[in-house]
């Protein structure tokens, strides 16, 4: 295809006839100088563009996404890392929109039983538009215990915890009439990178602007399952391809992230111990006590946090509550990937060039539920120790395989590297077909089980080149 005419749209990606198949290079950009730059950098075939040059792959940020998007021009095999409206997800007040409709269709479609599996998110009001239905509901469960999040913020900023009505009172007169316009604005910290570099934002989400800052009220959760005394959450990465229809891939690697600090609701003063996630704060003597009594499951140590990876995490539910359990715990851990990716199905704009690699937070209760904190649509991919950066590497590695700029897949796999297929435009099984019988369908997640991906692309990549030779 030429460019286009109009000289307020940017082309990229243009083909000049050539196939897919036969191009000899892929021209990838990004602004991010962190473990995705030593990924592309290193990617065999890849080179990159600067400036104004014209690009195949663009790990864009989500500034760039809407200030750009509706003005560029792309050729069929180019793509981004963000969906155009990512938001209707990746936002609080917007995620739990879109989970309680989603709730109420499911309800009248298909009966209280099947909407019953969308109640993994805490009640939820949005602030201030909801304030007085949030009044009712406070004033029906007095002494309970809320939590106040920005919207669109994240690592723990503007976070805070109140039993009283006073408090929300005050917050309200507090931010009456202010203007919210940059969420970010944190200092720059310097993390763990082996090839030198250095990422300046390192929080999940990048920028957003919006013109007033809301806030989620939510009812805290007072019950959650702790491991040395110490609170914590669960970060699981799942790739989406495409939303219609619906192609989502879960990795197998993530990690449990603890706080420096035993958990408890004596006092809610201490805001810093209760109101942030355990991974945002600087935890510097966080491993000691932690690991002494459970010294099979070693701890990482790092500015950044204290981490488990989901194996070990895995491993240690299972020696407590035994395998069935820790089954039935990351079943339900897939229902909530796949029911709030459901949720947004018919409102995202699901752009053939666009992808998404979605950070889920996960909160585990004392009865073995899990709760879905927040989803987020920049991940942080700056790593915190050799392993986190190992983690990392081989995450990104993986997603562009499956992205797969070089043509090399046949779309029939449902494993490549450490993601597994989990939902094609319905349940994948993990045997090959699909059972007769619905007790005997497994879904095809390996979530926190052995990653063997390194095994799993040579074996994938030699039976492709083979099937290539017989065909030629």
């Amino acid at each position: 295809m030429s460019r286009p005419k109009n000289p307020n749209h940017k082309g990229h990606g243009l083909s000049r006839g050539k196939e897919r198949e036969q191009r000899a290079l892929i021209r990838f950009k990004t602004t991010l100088m962190n473990t995705l730059m030593d990924v592309l950098r290193h990617r065999p075939g890849w080179v990159e563009v600067k400036d104004e040059g014209e690009w195949d792959f663009y790990w864009c940020d989500v500034s760039w996404l809407r200030e750009n998007f509706d003005h560029t021009y792309m050729d069929e095999h180019v793509r981004i890392s963000h969906f155009r409206n990512h938001y209707e997800l990746t936002r609080k007040n917007y995620m739990v929109k879109n989970l309680k409709r989603f709730r109420k269709q499911l309800e009248r479609e298909a009966g209280k039983l099947e909407a019953a599996k969308c109640d993994f998110f805490p009640k939820t009001f949005e602030m201030p538009c909801e304030y007085h239905l949030f009044v009712e509901e406070f004033r029906k469960n007095p002494g309970i215990t809320w939590i106040m999040k920005p919207v669109a913020r994240s690592q723990g900023k503007g976070i805070f915890l109140f039993r009283k009505l006073k408090d929300i009172m005050d917050w309200r007169k507090g931010t009456a009439g202010k203007k919210f316009v940059n969420l970010e604005g944190q200092p720059s910290r310097t993390t763990f990178n082996p090839s030198g570099s250095h990422d300046t934002r390192g929080s999940d989400d990048q920028k957003e602007e919006i013109p007033v800052e809301n806030y989620v009220a939510q009812r805290y959760i007072e019950n959650p399952y702790l491991i040395g005394g110490r609170k914590f959450d669960l970060r699981v990465y799942v790739l989406v391809i495409s939303y219609i229809p619906l192609r989502a891939w879960l990795y197998r690697d993530g990690f449990a992230r603890f706080s420096n600090t035993r958990f408890t609701l004596s006092s809610i003063d201490d805001q810093c111990i209760l109101a942030c996630p355990p991974w945002a704060r600087s935890f510097h003597n966080c491993c000691a006590k932690l690991c002494s009594g459970h010294c099979r499951y070693r701890m990482t140590k790092t500015g950044l946090g204290c981490k488990w990876m989901l194996q070990r995490f895995r491993q240690y539910l299972a020696s407590k509550h035994g395998p069935q359990a820790v089954e039935t715990l990351f079943s339900n851990m897939d229902n909530i990937f796949v029911k709030s990716l459901q949720s947004v199905q018919k409102v995202i704009i699901s752009d053939k060039h666009c992808f998404e690699l979605y950070g889920y937070d996960i909160l585990i209760d004392q009865d073995l539920k899990p709760w879905l904190l927040e989803v987020n649509a920049s991940p942080s991919l700056t790593a915190s120790s050799q392993e986190d950066y190992e983690l990392k590497t081989c995450l990104l590695e993986d997603t562009l395989n499956v992205v797969d700029m070089e043509a090399r897949l046949t779309g029939r796999e449902k494993r490549v590297g450490g993601f597994d297929l989990m939902w094609n435009d319905g349940p994948v099984s993990r045997e090959e077909g699909t059972p007769d019988l619905p007790g005997n369908f497994v879904t095809n997640t390996h979530l926190g089980c052995i990653n063997d991906r390194k095994k799993q692309l040579r074996q994938l990549f030699r039976s492709l080149q083979d099937q290539k030779k017989v065909s030629s």
